[in-house]
């Protein structure tokens, strides 16, 4: 199992989530070989300045996790996070705008992100599954891939809840095999990642990351 720890993004989003939380998770990350740690903002320099001497990678949110911020709002937030050393980025899609079909504002909010990063981080896009019908899954995916993302992920893990095997089939299916897609959200087992990975998943976010790769189960909604 520890060969799949480079598939984790080891994740840490909690609102009361303190500094030596921060500081544990960056160690965990360089001791089993994780993908990136996956923190708020805030956390940023931090969790860059601990990583410096390893390969994990440092991977943040933008627009968390509602997605209804403004696109010049999101735009600042890439900006600011690759400043302090994030090399990845997690956007929450426009979910209301994708569910009237205003399909022109959802691709030009995630378009505000990708240029934002300008090749400087990779840019992931929540479309957050749980609220979505596969029609709107399809959809989310598509603009993904047409607005220059990298990846789609399904969820935030605070929502009404995480990814399916479903989803993933279906978010693979529609992007191809050249766009990452990570399943993030309820991803507490070895059972859960390998059903994952079998469906598509190139990428999986967990807060459970050390439980999964020892063999246990976690209860994390995360």
């Amino acid at each position: 199992m520890t060969t799949y720890a480079k598939l984790i993004d080891h994740t840490l989003l909690k609102a009361d989530a303190t500094k030596e939380q921060i500081v544990q998770v960056c160690k965990e990350a360089s001791q089993y070989g994780f993908a990136s740690v996956c923190i708020n903002p805030i956390w940023v320099k931090t969790a860059a300045e601990l990583l410096k001497e390893s390969d994990v990678l440092v991977c943040t949110v933008i627009g968390f996790p509602l997605g209804a911020t403004t696109s010049a709002t999101k735009a600042f937030e890439t900006k600011e996070a690759i400043q302090n050393g994030a090399n990845e980025v997690d956007m929450v899609i426009n979910i209301g705008a994708l569910k009237a079909r205003d399909l022109d504002r959802v691709k030009e909010d995630i378009q505000a992100v990708v240029t934002a990063a300008s090749g400087q981080a990779l840019v992931k896009v929540i479309i957050e599954t749980c609220l979505l019908t596969d029609e709107d899954i399809v959809l989310a995916s598509k603009l993904a891939v047409e607005a220059g993302a990298d990846y789609v992920k399904t969820s935030t893990g605070f929502s009404t809840g995480g990814a399916t095997v479903e989803a993933v089939k279906l978010m693979r299916k529609t992007v191809g095999p050249d766009i990452g897609v990570k399943a993030s959200g309820g991803v507490r087992s070895q059972e859960d990642l390998l059903a994952m990975v079998e469906a598509g998943a190139s990428r999986i976010g967990a807060s459970s990351g050390v439980q999964i790769i020892q063999g246990l189960q976690s209860d994390s909604q995360y």
